[in-house]
């Protein structure tokens, strides 16, 4: 029987989500989880990586057993012992060709900036923190710009592990509410650091070092130099994904 999770979290305390040599990260404490309910390391498989740092309002992972536990008892029995950083927030039984991962048609992520002149304790790990006036209106021109389906090689970091490198980015925008600028990125699929490159290079066009008329061109350079710098991964949140 395949398991779907449902969970949400914060990355400040791990190195991401997949298990790692050198540093917790979320898998390997969902998997202590499960072994605690199971009495067996079972494996446990997400539908994306997430970076040192990023957040989950929305993530899903399944996992494979011969024993059947009710949905709810699932749920309370991996809360109880998971970190209050981490929690499942839905749980159901899925066909055993169902994939966490593969079956995902699209993500959508959010990156949150703070821009204000002074600092936020309580969004210190939640957000990044620019204390100049951004412009939205420009930045929301850029990312307007950025819709379709392109060679997003640009806005890719050399880490990337994937030779095809075209996506379908549905929507970019970007929106202001008070101190808090966020900006929704949603897409069929994501290359390394996309959308950290994304919100750094928004924020280079705020700040005039980039055209803000210039989407395009990037895209067709290819070129990794031609966007602007990668953003903190503390603002970055997986906000939903799509199946």
């Amino acid at each position: 029987m395949r398991v779907l999770l449902k969970i949400s979290y914060l990355g400040t305390n791990y190195h991401g989500w997949q298990v790692q040599p050198n540093g917790v990260t979320v898998q390997e404490k969902m998997q202590d989880a499960i072994e605690t309910l199971y009495q067996s390391r079972l494996g446990v498989t997400g539908c994306s990586r997430t970076d040192s740092g990023v957040h989950a309002n929305e993530y899903y992972c399944h996992y494979d057993t011969d024993k059947y536990i009710r949905e709810e008892g699932i749920i309370s029995a991996l809360n109880i012992a998971l970190p209050n950083d981490i929690a499942v927030t839905d749980c159901k039984y899925v066909d055993d060709d169902f994939h966490a991962r593969y079956s995902s048609t699209g993500k959508e992520y959010i990156y949150c900036i703070y821009n204000s002149k002074t600092p936020n304790p309580f969004l210190e790990d939640r957000s990044l923190h620019i204390n100049r006036s951004l412009n939205v209106e420009l930045m929301n021109k850029f990312a307007k710009d950025l819709v379709g389906t392109n060679d997003y090689v640009a806005f890719s970091s050399s880490g990337r592990t994937v030779k095809d490198t075209v996506r379908t980015i549905y929507n970019c925008e970007v929106t202001k509410n008070d101190d808090i600028i966020t900006i929704k990125i949603s897409a069929d699929g994501f290359l390394y650091n996309m959308v950290r490159i994304i919100v750094g290079t928004l924020i280079d066009v705020s700040d005039g070092k980039i055209d803000a008329n210039s989407a395009q061109s990037i895209i067709n350079s290819k070129n990794r130099s031609m966007a602007g710098f990668t953003v903190a991964p503390q603002g970055l949140f997986l906000n939903k994904v799509y199946y």
